[in-house]
């Protein structure tokens, strides 16, 4: 039970830092101006309310009593005095009819008090009273013989003032502090947001310029120690790229000299054999070449996916490449590094069959790029061996001599390197899929 309702209460409350931070901060007060209000309605407004109304029916019942006295002098003497200082209009309306529908509302605490207090002291159907047809005054009418006695009396006789004035002490102040909260709160949460943006970024391959660590001394040490790693991870992979660069063009003057001296040999038949093994070697460290390559840093820049596609395709002419692209496809990447994977999982698939198709799909996360062959494809228990680089299956797929096991292996490194994933599957075409997936 008490599991169920945590997932509830998971569900409806935010997920972010700053919402959440500022329930934290305005549930108690919100919650102390409620019971503050309440005392005071209940202990203060309504109590005073009630005092004020049996008062002002007390004098109206002393009025109404007035009324029977025979003396008319004496009567209208008191009747003066009622207006004089009890800040009344009275007047008696002989032989008018008395009002039967009852304007007072049912929501008002005052019409209520009024109400409560004038059935204790007259009969039930011989008064009637109107709060709303005047701003300032109330209108009171009680039977009397063949007519009634209209008084009229300011509201504030039966309505204390200071409930407005308390209501925007109580408002004010605490809307003033949860504008400040906010303002407070969305400087202690933005180095939080910047630090995971800046973090997402480089998770997805994208060059930071700069980063300025800030905020509360545990989110600076944080951003500190997170712009040290990526400084350290970048540098890494520099000096892995030109270690592979160099290394990849050193060997080539090499293998030039062995191409002339092997054109000198007389030995034709194991000229021809060692040519072979050399030129096979050139290959290798081409791309070897291609797999540093990219690992420079690149600018990322927020392209449509599609027209790199479309345009890498135009060089595979006579070739039967199918596309079945969904619009709209921008995303933040590296060109260049992208239009190599697709290059290399293009030229596998053309490689080992005749057909490849090309679909691309569009989600709020992600882009899904799936590219089909209608080649023998590769068995399950190697998907994760041809990722490696120079792993070469002995079966169906090594038939081509052309290749040297790294075009997997690249346009695994690319994608990785934008934190998306590539992964092998059984192809529509009864060959290989490579599912490429991007985050947006």
């Amino acid at each position: 039970m008490f599991y169920g309702l945590n997932n509830i209460i998971k569900q409806i409350l935010p997920k972010g830092l700053f919402y959440r931070s500022l329930i934290i901060v305005a549930t108690p007060i919100i919650l102390l101006q409620i019971i503050i209000t309440v005392v005071f309605f209940d202990s203060l407004w309504i109590k005073a309310n009630k005092g004020m109304t049996r008062s002002l029916v007390s004098e109206i019942r002393t009025l109404y009593d007035v009324y029977t006295i025979p003396d008319t002098e004496q009567k209208q003497a008191i009747i003066n005095l009622y207006n004089q200082n009890f800040d009344f209009v009275i007047s008696l309306k002989e032989n008018k009819i008395f009002p039967k529908a009852p304007k007072e509302r049912w929501y008002s605490p005052m019409d209520r008090s009024l109400r409560r207090e004038l059935k204790s002291s007259f009969e039930a159907a011989s008064y009637w009273f109107d709060t709303t047809s005047y701003k300032e005054l109330v209108e009171l009418r009680i039977k009397y013989k063949n007519g009634f006695i209209q008084i009229f009396f300011p509201k504030h006789k039966i309505s204390p003032s200071s409930a407005r004035i308390f209501a925007l002490w109580i408002t004010l102040p605490g809307l003033l502090l949860i504008f400040i909260a906010i303002i407070f709160l969305k400087n202690q949460t933005r180095p939080i947001v910047n630090l995971s943006k800046a973090a997402e970024s480089f998770g997805k391959g994208e060059f930071i310029k700069e980063f300025r660590p800030s905020g509360a001394k545990e989110i600076r040490q944080a951003a500190y120690e997170f712009d040290r790693m990526r400084k350290r991870i970048t540098i890494h992979l520099n000096q892995r790229s030109e270690m592979l660069s160099g290394i990849s063009h050193d060997l080539r003057t090499p293998l030039t000299r062995l191409k002339l001296q092997l054109a000198l040999l007389k030995q034709q038949d194991l000229a021809k054999k060692m040519s072979d093994d050399i030129e096979e070697m050139e290959r290798m460290l081409n791309e070897y070449l291609e797999f540093s390559r990219h690992q420079k840093n690149e600018e990322t820049e927020k392209i449509n996916l599609n027209y790199i596609i479309q345009d890498l395709i135009k060089k595979y002419e006579n070739k039967q490449i199918k596309l079945s692209l969904e619009p709209n496809m921008e995303i933040n990447i590296r060109p260049n590094s992208i239009r190599r994977c697709l290059a290399n999982l293009i030229d596998n698939g053309l490689s080992y069959g005749k057909k490849v198709e090309i679909l691309s799909n569009k989600t709020k996360k992600n882009i899904t790029i799936f590219v089909d062959d209608d080649g023998p494809g590769i068995a399950e228990s190697e998907y994760d061996k041809v990722m490696k680089p120079f792993y070469r299956i002995d079966k169906s797929r090594s038939q081509n001599k052309s290749g040297v096991g790294l075009g997997l292996s690249i346009a695994n490194d690319i994608i990785r390197s934008h934190g998306g994933n590539i992964s092998l599957e059984k192809s529509p075409l009864d060959g290989l899929r490579v599912k490429i997936s991007l985050p947006l």
